[in-house]
């Protein structure tokens, strides 16, 4: 089993000695695009977005192509892609429910839809990156969900044939089949989906989407952040400590961070997710694992790994960790834990030890929001002038355009397809304030790293988690 490893293993420790504590993404990447000035001053908009991350920048480009004459304003705390957009794995899933199982669990009669709607936004993403000539290594490469113990093989087939009954083109690999498409010891089978998955590079796409929105006519300020929302008679007007937007409609993509309505916050707490990220592979390397296809892959336990490998054929490794900190603290000293780090090195070891003498290079993490059914949520304020989308739980990189969409169909008042879905209508239930937030975060997570270490059995807690709509199933 992958927890079986010693965390501070002097062998393991070896493969970290050169490790830098800083994104590896935009470590001097020439097209990181210059800083944007802060907000001084009023002025007025016709929609004015909080937050330059993917939901952002998204909403801002749907708005313009929807109505090039109108006025978008952007409001960014720090700077474009500061938090999770910029960070993450790069791993572009058309799942818009966190995955089939989950979503078949949260809403099983819609699901055939949201398979549906999830595989066409991804189509149509790949189609506004190639439209605008977006540089951001996007590789339409499939992914394999691959089990480590055979309990996790179990179900696999039953997933296939429902998920292929709703149109998609998955299928089950044996062990050796999946060995022969990745090769690790560890595998016992896998879940092939040749086209419901990219990878590309997350910082590389947040800077391609600002440029395109600034193309457009979109207005972008940084190192603005918005401090209050203001009832007015032309709308909502945005306090930002230089200056105001006084706007028609306001979008709220603030992602992690403390929403500007504040009945949204009991919904979402902050985890911290970790990555590392090796050094170049030599030929002889790539050899020896084979990926020929470069597909996105990560397993299937609870708790669980994502990796994949980069245009420059390193590997980036991440996952199992989701740190909870009490009173849902992300700050960003956070974003380095070495233990952390040490546990994602000797599980990757594990899983390729053919690999033995590699050196990691990066190691960073972020702050991701989730909330109790594990895909977003939408709501509105302000007599309707105000829409937000939270809760992505890390599986944002396509669904934030999803989830624009929904928030300008909102906004807008029109009555579509998207706006329809229980998904959309419905909220996940709270979170419990602290101490018994951090107290049911941490006994669940016990609990899932408890299954994962018995054939996947869950207890009473997780039982009880299901009966009550709070499970989680990938």
């Amino acid at each position: 089993m992958l927890d079986g490893m010693q965390k501070k293993d002097p062998f393991v420790l070896r493969h970290l000695s050169n490790l830098k504590p800083e994104m590896w993404w935009s470590d001097a990447d020439p097209l990181e695009p210059e800083a944007r000035a802060s907000l001084i001053g009023e002025v007025e908009a016709d929609l004015c977005v909080v937050g330059a991350g993917y939901t952002g920048l998204w909403t801002a480009l749907l708005a313009k192509e929807r109505d090039p004459h109108r006025r978008v304003i952007i409001l960014e705390q720090y700077e474009t892609g500061a938090g999770a957009s910029g960070r993450n794995g790069g791993f572009c899933s058309a799942s818009i429910t966190h995955g089939f199982g989950n979503g078949r669990r949260r809403f099983p009669k819609e699901i055939a839809q949201l398979e549906d709607m999830g595989r066409r936004n991804l189509d149509e993403l790949q189609a506004t990156i190639e439209r605008y000539g977006i540089d951001c290594d996007f590789e339409r490469s499939g992914e394999l969900l691959v089990a480590v113990e055979p309990w996790q093989f179990e179900g696999m087939a039953q997933e296939a044939q429902m998920r292929n009954d709703m149109g998609d083109h998955v299928v089950v690999l044996d062990a050796e089949a999946t060995r022969a498409r990745v090769n690790s010891p560890l595998y016992v089978g896998a879940l092939w989906d040749p086209d419901g998955n990219a990878v590309l590079d997350p910082a590389r796409l947040v800077w391609g989407l600002e440029r395109v929105c600034l193309s457009l006519g979109v207005e972008i300020y940084e190192n603005s952040k918005v401090v209050q929302l203001e009832d007015v008679r032309e709308g909502v007007r945005v306090h930002t400590p230089y200056g105001t937007v006084t706007a028609s409609r306001v979008a709220l993509a603030t992602n992690v961070f403390p929403s500007l309505v504040r009945s949204a916050r009991k919904y979402v707490v902050p985890v911290l997710d970790f990555q590392i990220i090796t050094e170049p592979l030599s030929d002889e390397q790539r050899r020896a694992i084979g990926w020929a296809g470069r597909e996105g892959v990560s397993d299937s336990g609870n708790q669980f790994h994502y990796y994949r490998l980069t245009a420059d054929q390193r590997i980036l490794w991440g996952g199992y960790d989701a740190i909870y900190n009490y009173r849902a603290k992300a700050h960003r000293e956070y974003d380095f834990n070495a233990e952390t780090f040490a546990t994602l090195a000797a599980h990757f070891l594990k899983t390729f030890p053919q690999l033995e003498g590699i050196a990691f290079t990066n190691g960073w993490g972020g702050a991701i929001d989730t909330c109790t059914r594990f895909s977003p949520f939408w709501g509105t304020a302000h007599d309707g002038r105000v829409a937000y989308v939270l809760g992505y739980t890390g599986l944002g990189v396509a669904a934030t355009r999803f989830g624009a969409n929904v928030m300008l169909d909102l906004l807008d008042g029109l009555d579509t397809e998207r706006t329809r879905l229980r998904m959309v209508r419905r909220k996940p239930l709270p979170f419990p304030p602290e101490p018994f937030r951090w107290i049911f975060i941490r006994l669940t997570q016990w609990s899932i790293a408890r299954a994962d270490r018995n054939q996947g059995r869950r207890n009473l807690w997780l039982k009880l988690l299901d009966a009550l709509g709070l499970g989680f199933d990938s």
